[in-house]
């Protein structure tokens, strides 16, 4: 088959140069792309062209462009990837839709507000479009152990989920991903949550708090919990408690996955190459979106889970706004985090904190 065209939005500034933020995020699209026979990147669009030139050697891509709506409508694209900071991620999704391309893989997580990342779902959907975002853990080694030994019975029936990270939004996408991950996508029923935006700061842009308690039950009645901030600490990246017994995921460096499980005395350290932020990963997510859209299957990123997520992020925000428990689906489309940080008549621990 003729191989998809491919274009990047975003290159960023050179690798490990003054200047570049993140992780390099679209080098490691760059580099699943330049696995698969199947895709070639053929343009590339970010807004400094000495960026995309600087990408363009290490990677290729044959005409490179400072606007993406012109790449969109000149390239006849088969995939694009969205690797730019949150509050780009909606324009440039929908327009990449909009401009008939097949697949779009977009950098988590999904947008600033619940009303962003729902309309990106739907231009996906009305233009037929496999949208996907980056939650690449899902490839990862200690988590697809987690969850094999959980399916295999190694602590019984799944009662509770817990994670812990440094906030809900940017850190916390990817924990309450993977937990939908571990249960098998079954939807959250109700979400009780409190967040203190003290000692909170800036992630590429959106405004995160400083600590956070998320407590939420699923449909088939396991409980989640994820708590957040500096001064909080699960002593454990995951935690997955059955009837039976523990299985933890991060719990160090040194100890990525182990388990206590039925009949055993102490825990059981499960030897693993990879640990919870596995270089590959990425590489891996890409291979599958491309591999779903050649057989025209759902790939494991998609929207729809990505979008499970983000309403539970936004329904935690919304727990603490409204001081009570939050039942979904999901009603509002703001972000109630930065709605009570701009409201001065909110008051208390959000008074006078200096968001820009």
């Amino acid at each position: 088959m003729t191989p998809y065209r491919v274009g990047i939005i975003g290159t960023g500034r050179p690798l490990r140069t003054e200047g570049a933020t993140g992780y390099g995020m679209s080098h490691r699209h760059a580099e699943g792309y330049k696995r698969s026979p199947d895709a070639q990147i053929v343009a590339l669009a970010d807004i400094v062209i000495e960026n995309a030139r600087a990408f363009q050697e290490l990677h290729g891509g044959e005409r490179l462009y400072t606007d993406y709506r012109e790449m969109l409508a000149q390239e006849n694209l088969d995939i694009v990837s969205v690797c730019t900071w949150p509050h780009l991620h909606a324009q440039m999704v929908i327009a990449a839709c909009e401009a008939g391309v097949k697949a779009v893989h977009c950098e988590k997580p999904m947008a600033p507000t619940y009303g962003e990342a729902l309309a990106m779902v739907r231009a996906a959907e009305e233009h037929g479009v496999q949208l996907s975002f980056n939650h690449q853990r899902r490839f990862g080694a200690p988590f697809r152990k987690a969850k094999e030994l959980l399916k295999a019975g190694a602590i019984g029936e799944l009662v509770r989920l817990e994670a812990y990270c440094g906030n809900m939004y940017d850190w916390g996408t990817h924990w309450f991903d993977m937990l939908f991950y571990y249960n098998d996508e079954t939807p959250v029923e109700w979400v009780l949550a409190q967040i203190d935006p003290r000692e909170g700061r800036k992630i590429f842009g959106v405004y995160v708090e400083g600590q956070g308690i998320s407590y939420f039950r699923y449909q088939n009645g396991v409980y989640g919990l994820l708590v957040t901030g500096a001064k909080s600490s699960l002593e454990a990246a995951n935690r997955l408690i059955g009837t039976e017994g523990v299985i933890e995921v991060g719990h160090s460096p040194e100890v990525p996955l182990r388990v206590w499980g039925k009949g055993q005395s102490e825990w059981d350290n499960i030897p693993l190459e990879e640990g919870l932020h596995g270089g590959d990963y990425v590489a891996l997510a890409i291979l599958d979106v491309i591999a779903a859209l050649k057989e025209g299957r759902e790939p494991e990123l998609a929207a729809r889970k990505a979008l499970q997520t983000t309403e539970l992020i936004f329904a935690t925000y919304e727990s603490s706004r409204r001081r009570g428990r939050v039942e979904l689906p999901l009603t509002i489309e703001d972000s109630p985090l930065r709605s009570m940080l701009e409201d001065e008549a909110t008051g208390g621990v959000y008074a006078g904190l200096d968001i820009e």
